[in-house]
């Protein structure tokens, strides 16, 4: 494996990602966005069991815990996210979410003692600058802010997390007990409500691709990079995924990027290479509870 195989890994995730947005934003306006996360993650965790029926079963005791809490923090994501958008716009949601790459950092010094070098400091300077650029609109402190907040803190426990047990476990049974936790807090959620069927074709086709593409295929390669890659480098890498979300938005929908928006994608592109021509830390090994 050449040392750059977990970094293109990595950016290839955040293309699926990025390409996912004009359709999903089609499909949420279809049904509630809560059903629709159900769905997704139900539908890919059934995909990944019947390819490996007894992942799980053979990840062992502290590998499911592991997989719980990073379900957890996932679904916290995801979820607080879904709220936070409900009470803000989509471009401050973005920035907002976005803001796990200065919070990575942070997250690894205090729960794994492993402080970022200055290298990666600026990494995480320059590609929150970026994500700024590609975002903000003006901005204003509400609940939906605050939600969103959260959400970014849940997915920078999923990173710091992943950086700590991802070497240590199967990369295929940990994404698996992720997903199947995420299902059921989403199902929580959404069934006091009823859970709707998708509507159309057009639904679930936007299912298949979330699910089987983005959502199974993604978080396997995702848990196998990041058992290779120091957590603030991960999440500097990330970023990439609003710039291929513009680029496929051109290619898909027709939109225009106007000079603010490429100046954001430059940025966020010096950080990734920053990360890459810097020091290349180990992947955290220190200990930590599960």
């Amino acid at each position: 494996m050449t040392r750059q195989a977990p970094t293109l890994a990595l950016i290839g995730v955040t293309a699926i990602w990025g390409s996912t947005f004009v359709v999903v934003k089609d499909a949420v306006e279809k049904m509630p966005v809560t059903d629709f996360l159900t769905w997704r993650f139900a539908l890919a965790s059934l995909a990944m069991l019947l390819i490996r029926p007894r992942s799980v079963a053979r990840l062992g005791r502290p590998g499911r815990r592991a997989g719980v809490l990073l379900g957890l923090a996932l679904a916290a994501g995801y979820l607080l996210q879904t709220l936070g958008l409900e009470r803000t716009s989509p471009a401050i949601s973005g920035f907002i979410t976005g803001l796990y790459v200065a919070l990575t950092p942070i997250g690894a010094a205090v729960l794994l003692r492993r402080p970022p070098g200055r290298t990666a400091w600026l990494a995480v300077l320059l590609a929150t600058a970026g994500l700024a650029l590609l975002s903000l609109h003006g901005f204003s402190i509400g609940t939906g802010e605050l939600l969103t907040l959260g959400c970014a803190v849940a997915f920078t426990f999923h990173i710091v997390g992943l950086g700590r047990w991802a070497s240590s476990h199967d990369a295929f049974g940990l994404a698996v007990v992720q997903l199947l936790t995420t299902t059921l807090l989403c199902a929580v959620v959404a069934v006091p409500g009823g859970l709707a069927a998708p509507p159309d074709a057009s639904v679930w086709g936007a299912l298949a691709l979330t699910a089987l593409a983005a959502t199974a295929l993604a978080f396997v390669v995702q848990t196998w990079a990041q058992a290779h890659l120091a957590p603030t480098r991960a999440a500097v890498i990330m970023t990439m995924e609003p710039v291929f979300s513009g680029l496929f938005a051109v290619a898909l929908a027709g939109e225009a990027l106007g000079p603010k928006t490429l100046a954001g994608a430059a940025l966020v592109l010096a950080a990734m290479l920053i990360t890459e021509i810097g020091p290349h830390p180990e992947p955290v090994v220190a200990k930590l509870e599960v």
